[in-house]
């Protein structure tokens, strides 16, 4: 007797084939790059072409303005830079503001690690930073350049102060965020290999957190570079022939504009010279080679 309940089959459905269209006509994956696409895709060259731009846009309000007391074209401003190099020592005015911001720069980078090493260290040393930064922080290095006179005099301490200042409070802030942030994973790696104290933050601690360090190395400079030219602007420097704030102070009295600009000119390329030479090579044996960063 059949059975009535059994389910009937299910429909075939029909069978057919697609042709794929040719590849060449989807586009040619593995098509090698033409010469601009390769200098395109250069970081350093895009930024070339947008300092290009902004040179050209300068160059263009100048001449329209027609008033060189005010904005001088760019032109005029690069003849006057190059004067500076060759008859005024503009270059021996940077060298004298690198040193002295080498120096204040490294004492305060020394300051900001032993402080966060401390901080991570023991509960009273985290009381301490937090306590400092939320104190110190805000104030703004410049407005410290009266005590640092009366402390020290006119002269390279009072700007090794100030610089130290304007480096020691951003820097151990990241150091300290970049600390905290290491994973519980390593903290244990590196107690279980028996590590402790400045051996335990420099093996575990600073590889891990190296990139909120680089970056707080990078707002360090900013801060007490530009702290150095204000502070330079007041009084120059120990040597005799004051930095580039000095410089820049000189001309503008004189009303030399264009030299005036010239000397913000080698600021800024200074500036760059140090985010795409100095901290690119760091950051590139670093953090990009380890892949922490893309």
């Amino acid at each position: 007797m059949a059975d009535d309940t059994a389910k009937p089959a299910p429909p075939k459905r029909p069978e057919f084939e697609r042709t794929l269209p040719p590849l060449g006509a989807v586009g040619d994956v593995a098509r090698p790059l033409s010469g601009f696409e390769r200098l395109i895709n250069l970081t350093s060259t895009r930024r070339i072409l947008i300092v290009l731009v902004l040179a050209a846009a300068w160059q263009a309000y100048g001449a329209w303005l027609s008033n060189p007391l005010i904005f001088p074209p760019f032109a005029s401003v690069i003849d006057a830079l190059w004067d500076s190099i060759a008859r005024r020592g503009l270059l021996w005015r940077a060298w004298a503001s690198i040193a002295v911001l080498a120096k204040g720069y490294l004492i305060g980078v020394v300051l900001a690690l032993a402080i966060t090493a401390l901080a991570v260290s023991t509960r009273v040393g985290s009381d301490l930073l937090s306590t400092l930064t939320a104190m110190f922080n805000p104030l703004p290095a410049i407005a410290l350049l009266p005590i640092a006179l009366l402390w020290f005099g006119l002269g390279e301490t009072s700007l090794v102060f100030v610089l130290v200042h304007s480096v020691l409070w951003p820097l151990a802030l990241n150091t300290h965020a970049g600390f905290t942030a290491v994973t519980d994973t390593l903290r244990m790696a590196g107690r279980n290999y028996g590590l402790s104290g400045i051996r335990y933050v420099a093996l575990i601690l600073i590889p891990a957190a190296f990139p909120s360090i680089l970056a707080g190395l990078k707002i360090a400079w900013a801060f007490a570079w530009r702290t150095l030219i204000a502070a330079e602007l007041v009084f120059g420097v120990s040597s005799r022939s004051g930095g580039l704030g000095w410089f820049i102070f000189e001309n503008r009295n004189e009303l030399n504009i264009p030299e005036v600009f010239a000397g913000l000119v080698m600021v800024i390329l200074i500036g760059l010279a140090m985010e795409g030479v100095v901290f690119r090579a760091i950051e590139a044996r670093t953090v990009r080679r380890w892949g922490m960063q893309r």
